[in-house]
This record gives C-alpha cells, sequence and structure tokens, in this order.
C-alpha cells in the first residue's frame, strides 16, 4: 500500500488542481451570474442583495465550519461537501430559465448555495493543506497551491465567455461547467486516498475550551499572536481597494476602454500567481519577514490604480494582484504556524471572518472617499498601513522564534 501514497509535492500539487477545476467552475459563475440573474428578471437591487449575502455568507459560516472540523475531526468529510455543492449548485443554474416564474427564486438559492460550499470546504482544506505542505515547506506549499488556483480563476470566465459567445446564451455556459466540476470532485476523492497519512496529533478532534462551547466556538482560545496577526490582516485587506472600484474608476475616467477591464483584472491575477510564489519560497527561508511587505504594496495601489496615467496605473495593479497573491498564500502559511494544529480549521475560520469584516468596513470608506477626496483616501490607507506592519512585526517575531 506505501507505493499508493503520494509525496508531499504530489498532495499539494494535488490540492492545486482540485483548487484549479473548482475555480474554473465558481469563478465561470461568478463572471456571468448578474446577466444571469437580470434576464431572469431581477433589479440591480436583488442583483446586490445576493452577491453581497452570498460573499457573507462565504465569510461568516466559516466561524461555524471551522471549529467543526476542528472538534469532530470531519476534515474531509466537510471538504468534499463543500465541494460537491458547488459542482452541483452552478450547473443546476442552468436550468433556471425553463422552470418559469420559479426561475429566479431558484437561480438565487443555487448562487447562495455555491457560497456556502465555500464557507463548508475553507478552513478544513486549508488546514489539510498545511499538513501536506509541512514536508515541502508551507510557504511554497501554499505559493504553489495558489498559482494552480489562479489559472482556474482566469481560464474559468474566458471559458465561459467564449461559450456565450458561440451559443448567444448563458445556461449552455453553465451547464458546461458540471465537467470541470465532476473532474474536481474526482481529483478530490483521489487526493484524499493518495494523501499521507498526518501524525495523529495533527488530526485528531481538538479538545474543549476551558472557557466552554461559546469560547471554541468564537476561537477565543485561539493565541494571541493569532489574533495580533489577524489584526494586521484586517488592516491591510481594509486598505486594499476592490477591484470593482478600480475597474469603475479605470471605465469611467476613460483611462483604458470597458472591453480593457477585465484583461487588467487578468494581469493582476498573473501578478498574484507569482507572487505567490516567490514569497512562499521566501517565507520558508526567512520566516514571517516576508509579510513586511504586503502593507506597503497595500500602501502603494490606491495612489497608482486611481491614477489618471496608464503607466502609472499598470504599476498599481502589479502591486494590487501581489499583495492578493500574499494574503491568499502566504498569509495562510502564517496562519498555520501560529496556531496549534488541532485549532487550524478554526482559525481560518475566525481569520475569514475578522477579513471580510474587514473588507466590507474598507469597501464603504474607499467608495465614500472616491468621490470626495482620492489624497484623502490615500492618506487613510498609508496610515492603516503603517499599523499593519506594526502589527505583523509583533506577531511574526514570535512566530519566527518558533519555527
Amino acid at each position: 500500500m506505501t507505493d499508493r501514497v503520494w509525496s508531499p509535492w504530489r498532495t499539494v500539487v494535488g490540492f492545486g488542481l482540485v483548487s484549479l477545476t473548482a475555480d474554473l467552475v465558481y469563478e465561470g459563475a461568478r463572471s456571468v451570474t448578474g446577466p444571469l440573474l437580470a434576464s431572469l428578471g431581477a433589479s440591480a437591487l436583488l442583483v446586490g442583495i445576493v452577491s453581497g449575502a452570498g460573499e457573507a455568507i462565504a465569510l461568516v459560516l466559516r466561524l461555524f465550519f471551522g471549529q467543526l472540523a476542528d472538534r469532530t475531526g470531519g476534515y474531509w468529510r466537510l471538504t468534499i461537501v463543500g465541494y460537491g455543492l458547488t459542482a452541483v449548485s452552478v450547473p443546476l443554474l442552468a436550468l433556471a430559465p425553463f422552470v418559469g416564474s420559479a426561475g429566479l427564486a431558484l437561480a438565487c438559492v443555487l448562487i447562495l448555495a455555491e457560497r456556502t460550499g465555500k464557507a463548508v470546504r475553507s478552513p478544513s482544506k486549508s488546514a489539510l493543506l498545511a499538513i501536506a505542505a509541512e514536508g515541502v515547506g508551507r510557504g511554497r506549499g501554499f505559493g504553489v497551491h495558489k498559482a494552480l488556483d489562479q489559472i482556474g480563476a482566469f481560464a474559468g470566465p474566458l471559458a465561459v465567455a467564449g461559450a456565450v459567445a458561440i451559443t448567444s446564451r448563458i445556461w449552455p455556459a453553465l451547464a458546461m461547467l458540471a465537467i470541470p466540476g465532476a473532474v474536481a470532485m474526482a481529483l478530490l476523492l483521489v487526493v484524499q486516498r493518495r494523501m499521507p497519512v498526518a501524525p495523529a496529533a495533527e488530526i485528531s478532534p481538538s479538545p474543549a475550551a476551558p472557557g466552554g462551547r461559546v469560547t471554541q466556538n468564537l476561537g477565543l482560545d485561539l493565541p494571541h499572536r493569532f489574533f495580533v496577526f489577524a489584526g494586521a490582516a484586517a488592516a491591510t485587506t481594509a486598505g486594499l481597494v476592490s477591484y470593482g472600484l478600480i475597474g469603475f474608476h479605470l471605465s469611467t475616467q476613460q483611462v483604458v476602454s470597458t472591453a480593457m477591464v477585465p484583461v487588467l483584472y487578468a494581469v493582476a491575477m498573473a501578478a498574484a500567481a507569482v507572487a505567490a510564489l516567490i514569497t512562499g519560497w521566501t517565507y520558508d527561508r526567512v520566516g514571517g519577514k516576508v509579510l513586511y511587505g504586503l502593507p506597503i504594496l497595500v500602501a502603494l495601489s490606491p495612489a497608482l490604480t486611481l491614477s489618471s496615467q496608464l503607466p502609472l496605473v499598470l504599476l498599481g495593479l502589479l502591486a494590487w494582484g501581489s499583495a492578493i497573491g500574499l494574503q491568499d498564500s502566504t498569509v495562510k502559511a502564517l496562519v498555520a504556524d501560529l496556531v496549534p494544529a488541532s485549532h487550524r480549521a478554526t482559525a481560518y475560520g475566525v481569520f475569514a471572518a475578522i477579513q471580510g469584516g474587514a473588507a466590507v468596513l474598507g469597501g464603504a470608506v474607499a467608495g465614500f472617499l472616491y468621490t470626495r477626496s482620492i489624497p484623502t483616501l490615500v492618506a487613510i490607507v498609508i496610515v492603516t498601513q503603517v499599523v499593519a506592519l506594526a502589527l505583523i512585526a509583533k506577531s511574526t517575531r514570535g512566530a519566527d522564534r518558533s519555527r
């Protein structure tokens, strides 16, 4: 049986291929969610409510499913169920135009179900990936995983766009996504069978928290330095203006044509993949010091991307994309090093919820200040990133000593 067990690198790549194919599914669907709902009779208000509720579900519910995984040890069950919800919900969206007046309600339910799948699987998958990546270096492992993930995030919308262009309809493109969904599930089951058995301490359920179930559910029993780092991540997330606002600026200010906006987004995603690989490798060599660059990248982003000069915008998008790459790879590697193995899923759930709240607050502030004073927005982001840098320095010193 030992010849059936994969090496750590093959396991990491296996998880990356699962994410790649799953991203083809849900990122492809998300690129046409708005037009789909509009074709079913949704108002702009309803589209906004469904989109916002979906993102809230994807982040906030991780609090519950993260602690559930640590409490029960059901990491694989939750990972499989979460991916399964996505693989099933997205292709079923193709049925919405054919069920009459119930089509809009069906589409809304399926969109929220897909986002629920993200919440169900993410903490458990990250905990499993942290175990697999330990054998190759967590920074490199999370970096390679993120790079593969970004390939799917880039290719999915392009595949859907091609299908819509050929058929002049949205539903065939959504139905087509059943294929990568099935591939993702098959790959996931293969990775489950071939993943090396982790030490018992890393996969056993976590003990009850001294403060009781409420304390454990909220992650209040996690180490203090984890919350210091979570505060730093909240500050960087709040300061990183959304691409929605950047795209709005580029099109309304006629910096580029509307058709070029998604192309520039693809450039930023490519930068994210490269940054994840480079910083992941560096993290395994020098530790958390590599994250000192994250607040700098975030501080540069609004000043450059909200410029009227295309060369400055391009530089800003490279910084913005690189920050995204760090946040979704190397940052996760440090989270795994900051908490006990038996509490990692809980930690990822709490971390995502904190980042989600910061993203909502930061987005509201950026949107409010954009039409009033971009220099004020830039100044506030810079001040926020100075705070983030101090918190990163404080939290990584303890982590580097433990490493």
